[in-house]
């Protein structure tokens, strides 16, 4: 039995440039949605095929789903693109890697004298490279938007709210300097959540897929056939959450950041 490594590792190279099994996988998913998306554009039509109809019921589950968080079909419209885009992504790479073949067909290398196996695909969001990747993404967008929503400064008095510090200090009110100062302090703790949010994304999808994979590994050594079908089943399942809970989560963070700061009530 070869558990899985941390690590992705790498088949060939470009030059310098590793290309690794997990880049494979992710290359494969995004050829599969650039077919699928160029014969939608050629098929579209007032009455649909299958197709159309199938990519019209995929949508329609998700603006069900976003139109409840964001609370606006405009703005769920707005945020499809990359939520849509990350869902997707993610639910076909996860699935992808159970098919048969991912992790099993491979090459044999020897390295420091141990002769290893290395697979020629592997699930993508088994590379934190590449979940911490699309986590950067989502948090990075999801400032940008706020920003280009609602106004630079309006938007970092969300977190550093250095103008209720100076409307503080002119009042000469005590009370007033004192909340002023723990709010400038609140806020520094909330640049540090953004960090944290970042890190939670990733984190959480790479650990969940990976443990699926050395779970399979593990079960596979038992009985080739039998024994991993009911876990592959609960994958299938985890597939589908773990796209859901990283899409969604995103989507909160771009619904939050173009909310408008409202002011405190006297």
């Amino acid at each position: 039995m070869t558990l899985p490594p941390l690590s992705a590792e790498p088949i060939f190279y470009l030059g310098s440039f590793p290309v690794t099994n997990t880049m494979i996988n992710s290359l494969i998913a995004l050829g599969f949605f650039l077919v699928i998306g160029l014969l939608l554009r050629r098929s579209c039509r007032e009455q649909p095929g299958k197709l159309q109809n199938f990519a019209e019921g995929a949508l329609e589950f998700l603006f069900k789903y976003f139109d409840q968080v964001t609370g606006s079909r405009e703005k769920t419209l707005r945020f499809l693109p990359i939520v849509g885009s990350l869902f997707f992504f993610i639910l076909f790479s996860n699935w992808l890697g159970l098919l048969p073949g991912i992790g099993s067909i491979g090459i044999w290398e020897v390295k420091h004298g141990v002769r290893e196996f290395i697979p020629l695909f592997r699930p993508a969001a088994t590379d934190l490279n590449t979940t911490l990747a699309m986590a950067v993404l989502g948090v990075v967008v999801s400032h940008i938007v706020g920003i280009m929503t609602i106004g630079f400064f309006r938007y970092a008095n969300k977190f550093i709210k250095l103008g209720s510090l100076w409307q503080a200090i002119r009042s000469f009110n005590p009370t007033k300097i004192l909340v002023a100062v723990i709010e400038l302090f609140v806020g520094l703790i909330e640049v540090i959540s953004e960090a944290a949010k970042v890190l939670s994304l990733s984190l959480r999808l790479f650990g969940n897929i990976f443990a699926g994979e050395v779970l399979l590994t593990v079960m596979g050594t038992l009985m080739a056939f039998i024994v991993p079908l009911p876990f592959m089943m609960l994958e299938l399942i985890v597939g589908v959450v773990q796209a859901t809970v990283f899409s969604m989560l995103v989507l909160v963070y771009l619904t939050v950041a173009t909310m408008e700061v409202h002011a405190e009530a006297h």
